[in-house]
C-alpha cells in the first residue's frame, strides 16, 4: 500500500498517473497547501521540503520498515523502479527516459511554474517577468514538439514515467499564454495521453480530493511568503 500525500497540482497529478497505470494500491492523504497543511510537523518528517506529493511505502522491496519520499521525480523513478514499468532496462532508453524526466524537474516545470505565479497569482504585474516566463515557456514546448516529432513518446515509442512528468504540466498551456496550434506533435502527444483510460481516472480521483482552486487568495500568502523560519 501507497500512502500518498497530494493536493490536485501539476506535480500531484504526476503520481497519480503511474499509480492508476500501474494498478498499485493507495490511499490519499488531503495535504490543502492553500492553509498550511505542508507545515505539519508530521509531514516535513516525510517532505522536509514542505511541499507536495511525498509518499510513505509500506511495503518496501527490502521488506523493512516503510519507507518516504520526497520530490516529484524521484517519486517517479523509485515507484517505476519498483514495479519494473513505465522505465526501460534497456541502456539506451532507459537513459532517454531519465534525461527527460531530469529535463522536466529541471526546467518545464520550474519555469512554467514561474509562468503561472506571475501571470496568475503575482499581485503586482511585471511586464518583464510575465514576458520572460512565457518565453521560456514556449521555448520548452518547442524542445518537446522537436523531440516527438520522430518520437511517439519522450523517451522513444513507449509511454514512460518521462512523458507522465511532463504531461500535466503541459495541461495549462491555455493559462500559460500558449497556442498550442504552434506546437503540432505536442498537441497530438497531448491529446494520446489524455485519451488513456488511466489518466481519466487519475484526474478524476485526484480533482475529487478537493473542490476549490489549487492555490485561494487567502492561500497565496501562505505559499508566496515563505522565508527559512
Amino acid at each position: 500500500m501507497i500512502d500518498l500525500y497530494f493536493w490536485p497540482t501539476p506535480n500531484g497529478h504526476k503520481i497519480t498517473l503511474f499509480l492508476e497505470e500501474a494498478g498499485v494500491d493507495y490511499r490519499f492523504h488531503p495535504i490543502n497547501i492553500s492553509a498550511g497543511d505542508q507545515f505539519s510537523p508530521d509531514f516535513l518528517k516525510i517532505s522536509p521540503n514542505n511541499r507536495i506529493p511525498a509518499i510513505v511505502d509500506h511495503d518496501p522491496q527490502d521488506g523493512g520498515e516503510p519507507i518516504s519520499i520526497f520530490e516529484s521525480g524521484a517519486i517517479l523513478l523509485y515507484l517505476a523502479e519498483k514495479t519494473g514499468l513505465f522505465l526501460s532496462h534497456d541502456l539506451r532508453l532507459r537513459q532517454a527516459t531519465l534525461e527527460w524526466l531530469f529535463w522536466q524537474v529541471g526546467g518545464l516545470g520550474p519555469m512554467a511554474g514561474q509562468n503561472h505565479h506571475f501571470n496568475i497569482y503575482a499581485p503586482t504585474k511585471i511586464p518583464y517577468a510575465m514576458e520572460r516566463y512565457i518565453n521560456e515557456t514556449n521555448r520548452l514546448y518547442g524542445v518537446i514538439n522537436n523531440r516527438l516529432k520522430d518520437h511517439s513518446f519522450l523517451a522513444g515509442e513507449n509511454y514512460s514515467i518521462a512523458d507522465m512528468a511532463c504531461y500535466p504540466w503541459v495541461t495549462y498551456w491555455y493559462v500559460q499564454h500558449q497556442d498550442i496550434r504552434e506546437f503540432p506533435h505536442l498537441a497530438r502527444w497531448l491529446c494520446a495521453i489524455e485519451q488513456r483510460p488511466a489518466t481519466q481516472r487519475a484526474y478524476e480521483k485526484g480533482n475529487n480530493v478537493s473542490s476549490q482552486p489549487a492555490v485561494t487568495e487567502k492561500g497565496k500568502s501562505v505559499l508566496f511568503g515563505q522565508k527559512a523560519r
